[in-house]
């Protein structure tokens, strides 16, 4: 694989997948059908490899790393959701440990077959498709059209994203690496770094945490967690919100008990001191509820669904948005 290769790619395909979403040529209706289509297959692959937790977190990873003091420049040297995440050296990001296979699921069971969509579009699809249908969250209705960044050039730099827990030797949680410091001595107060520096607010930093009731964290992937819990090491049956079982693969740390659904159950299990110890509960985590600033949003998700729910919906949307560069006049939606 050379250097302007993405994961699974040849130069050729790399070139005519970009052109095929910034070709005006590619009507909105055209597009629209082939999201549409791509749609259905992405739900099916969510039901059958129980992956919407990993998509989840490659749509936010993609996005994640905007930095809107750079939104000025050249696009898109501010980073953002524009499918850089499928090249190296981004894929190979610490913070990015065991997305590569993210990537190769969308690279093999959605973009062979849909080759009009852009990556950066299917990545945040997944990543809906995840809370809207697996998870039986809320209708995220997020827009697209978004163009992919054709090479390694446009890879942000790494640091950018946040930690779960604070480096053992220094003390500090984030650092000085990324494209401005998210180093700071309280799991709060990195957050802010992180989170700010995207452009979003205390109560969007709160509301996207909420997304830790998918999913869970892997040892070797990112130093956190437990091999398995009784949770997960497949004695427990897992269903989607459909009430079908997911076929998960054993292993990680979850947040909460059924990890497959997406509601306010993060919050909850948070702020209960009786909850099993399995559960993982990071610094990052228990931050929601320590920082004064961030605790009335906490206390309103963990009490009413619907409130978290609300408020989800608009920093996903937001998130999913970051350093876009939509290529039709007016966003395609769904819905």
């Amino acid at each position: 694989m050379t250097a302007a290769t993405s994961i699974n790619q040849t130069p050729k395909t790399v070139a005519l997948a970009a052109a095929a979403v910034s070709d005006t040529k590619v009507s909105a209706n055209e597009y629209k059908e082939a999201l549409l289509a791509a749609r259905d297959d992405i739900d099916i692959l969510l039901a059958e490899n129980a992956c919407g937790p990993l998509m989840v977190r490659l749509a936010w990873h993609d996005a994640g790393n905007y930095d809107k003091n750079l939104a000025s420049e050249k696009w898109p040297l501010a980073g953002g959701a524009t499918g850089s995440i499928r090249f190296a050296p981004e894929i190979n990001h610490g913070a990015n440990a065991g997305l590569i296979n993210g990537v190769k699921l969308i690279q093999t069971h959605i973009k062979e077959k849909h080759p009009l969509i852009s990556y950066a579009d299917l990545y945040q699809m997944a990543s809906s498709r995840a809370i809207e249908y697996t998870g039986g969250g809320p209708s995220l209705g997020i827009r697209y059209g978004r163009q992919d960044v054709d090479s390694p050039d446009g890879c942000q730099k790494e640091g950018n994203l946040p930690d779960g827990e604070a480096d053992p030797d220094t003390g500090n949680y984030g650092g000085t690496s990324g494209t401005a410091s998210t180093e700071d001595k309280t799991p709060g107060g990195h957050l802010r770094k992180v989170f700010y520096r995207m452009g979003m607010n205390d109560e969007e930093i709160v509301a996207l945490s909420g997304a830790h009731s998918l999913g869970r964290a892997y040892h070797d992937r990112s130093g956190l967690g437990a091999e398995q819990t009784k949770f997960t090491d497949g004695s427990t049956t897992q269903k989607f919100a459909n009430g079908k079982v997911a076929p998960f693969h054993a292993g990680g740390s979850s947040w909460t008990e059924q990890f497959f659904v997406f509601d306010n159950s993060y919050f909850i299990v948070l702020n209960d001191d009786k909850s099993d110890p399995e559960l993982l509960k990071m610094s990052s985590d228990k931050a929601v509820f320590k920082d004064d600033d961030f605790r009335p949003y906490a206390e309103k998700f963990r009490d009413n669904k619907e409130s978290f729910f609300e408020s989800y919906v608009k920093a996903h949307n937001k998130l999913s948005e970051l350093g876009s560069k939509f290529v039709y006049d007016t966003p395609i939606t769904l819905d």
